[in-house]
């Protein structure tokens, strides 16, 4: 499948701040299954825009905005052309040994009643690493509601599965804290997801997990629609939890209260090659 996206990022400030800096992840990288066929950065203020490859193997980009201005926009697009791998991940560029995702952070800690669902589910799927897996994305999948309101960035797992419902986000991170507490290592992945039944307009990027298994690697699991991923993922940036997968992060001197509005657009290039012919 051949997808275009498009990922817009609007800063209003109510004065105008002294400086911004921001540091983007929104740049994806070639590996099997997963080909960028172009892809570019536009900002809206004139600065430099410095790109570095992270620890993890991300590719960032940082910049550095003088003010003033009350307004900052960053717009992020290109194509990427993917393939369906069954969710096995090869190809990508792994620095650590997988027992680095093994590591808590704050927003993974698997609290008694994460580690008790773990357990249970190990109980039913028995000894095997991908059906234990399997059975804890269907798990979070059956019992976890897609709610954009009921929690942030800095809603933890532990909170998340008290309340049983939140975003992409939020039901990844759980399924990573069961994964680790049964010694299973996981990490965090941030990108987009290709809808079909729709024009592909999105309020934000997606979020899923991908877990070790000795005998495959690397495997994704998507607790939001309880799958590994397809064709239709884009997977763009690695961390332990959010934090370390954020697609913009960053600081800003002065400007008053800040109001951020994000626009995602993720559809088949066959869709937007209709639209063009019929406008």
């Amino acid at each position: 499948m051949r997808i275009r996206i498009s990922h817009t990022t609007t800063y209003l400030y109510d004065a105008p701040p002294k400086t911004v800096t921001q540091v983007l992840r929104l740049t994806p990288r070639n590996h099997d299954g997963q080909y960028v066929v172009s892809w570019r950065i536009d900002l809206s203020v004139d600065c430099q825009l410095h790109q570095r490859e992270g620890a993890f193997g991300n590719i960032s980009h940082s910049f550095t905005a003088e003010g003033p201005f009350d307004e900052l926009s960053i717009l992020v697009e290109g194509e990427v052309d993917t393939q369906d791998t069954s969710g096995i991940v090869r190809g990508a560029v792994e620095r650590f040994p997988p027992a680095l995702y093994l590591r808590d952070t704050e927003l993974t800690v698997a609290d008694a009643a994460i580690i008790e669902f773990a357990e249970a589910t190990r109980a039913k799927a028995g000894g095997d690493t991908l059906g234990l897996l399997h059975a804890l994305m269907a798990g979070l999948n059956e019992d976890f509601a897609f709610d954009t309101e009921q929690t942030t960035v800095a809603t933890t797992a532990a909170e998340a599965f008290k309340l049983k419902r939140g975003v992409c986000q939020d039901g990844t991170h759980i399924f990573i804290a069961a994964a680790r507490h049964l010694g299973i290592p996981a990490r965090y992945i941030g990108g987009h997801y290709c809808r079909t039944d729709d024009k592909g307009a999105q309020g934000a990027g997606h979020a899923w997990a991908e877990a070790y298994i000795d005998t495959l690697g690397w495997v994704g699991f998507d607790p939001t629609h309880g799958l590994s991923p397809t064709e239709a993922h884009v997977r763009v940036a690695v961390g332990l939890d959010y934090l370390g997968a954020a697609p913009v992060r960053g600081t800003r001197h002065g400007g008053g209260r800040e109001t951020m509005n994000v626009s995602v657009r993720v559809a088949p290039t066959t869709w937007q090659a209709q639209s063009q012919s019929q406008s």
